[in-house]
């Protein structure tokens, strides 16, 4: 359990749930540390930036460095960096994911004929209007990008729309599909990862709680995967899957358990 060289984890579902920190979380975390691993934390979230994030687990009791964690914002920002000479991107989607783009120095336009991508994270204000912009990008010869392919995002009590649900509105309305998502499962991302790691994916381990992305992420990429039953993934998903996670644990606990019966 404790022969990797990499622990990459998922935030949400998988180290905490709402304001709450999940079971066994801090002691897993603080055996990895002790033993010398590099530990990161890989959200696919596009509405807090890296800092907000570093910042949330702080108040939960969790430190991390601002380098140990990548967020589907920040990864889409490096994208958008690194895959045009000059972009000028339209977002659609809440402030962190500008507050990434104007980090890495991308240019930003509210105007649909000036941008040539279009890059879409999750928006609560997403409206006609909104639909209406990105649409008149698109057929204009703007790329659609997506920060992520989640459909909807689990919160205490309740499921609501993610980035994927305003991403199709767009495909719908303007008739062209996304030409990039950038967010898990996809190898972008995880090229990035390893890149910043600096570890091959096959001395990994991803743990997570989504079998979609982020047991596909890391079973698409080469690295090992453990999927935790702590957020939206029942064990009587996982059995019924085609996605099949090399790990699967009811909660971190169950991994030091192992890992100590083991050492």
């Amino acid at each position: 359990m404790v022969d990797y060289e990499g622990y990459f984890f998922d935030l949400d579902g998988t180290v905490f749930i709402g304001e709450r920190l999940l079971p066994g979380v801090l002691d897993t975390i603080a055996l990895l540390r002790e033993k010398g691993k590099k530990v990161l934390f890989l959200s696919n979230t596009t509405i807090r930036t890296r800092r907000e994030c570093q910042e949330r687990l702080k108040k939960l009791g969790l430190d991390a460095e601002l380098d140990e964690i990548v967020t589907a914002a920040f990864a889409a920002a490096v994208y958008m960096r690194e895959q045009s000479p000059q972009p000028s991107v339209l977002v659609v989607g809440e402030p962190a994911l500008a507050s990434e783009l104007n980090e890495q120095g991308v240019r930003m336009t509210s105007r649909p004929e000036e941008a040539t991508h279009v890059l879409v994270g999750m928006d609560m204000q997403f409206d006609y209007g909104t639909l209406h912009t990105a649409m008149k990008a698109v057929r204009g010869g703007a790329e659609l990008i997506a920060a992520n392919p989640d459909p909807n995002c689990p919160v205490v009590g309740d499921v609501i729309p993610d980035t994927w649900s305003m991403v199709k509105a767009i495909e719908a309305a303007s008739c062209v599909e996304p030409t990039a998502i950038v967010g898990k499962p996809s190898g972008y991302y995880a090229a990035k990862v390893l890149e910043w790691s600096g570890l091959r994916g096959d001395r990994c381990l991803m743990i997570g709680d989504r079998l979609e992305t982020d047991i596909l992420f890391g079973s698409d990429n080469g690295l090992y995967t453990a999927l935790v039953l702590t957020g939206v993934t029942s064990a009587r998903d996982a059995e019924l899957s085609p996605i099949r996670p090399d790990y699967v644990w009811h909660t971190l606990e169950q991994f030091m358990e192992l890992a100590q019966s083991r050492s």
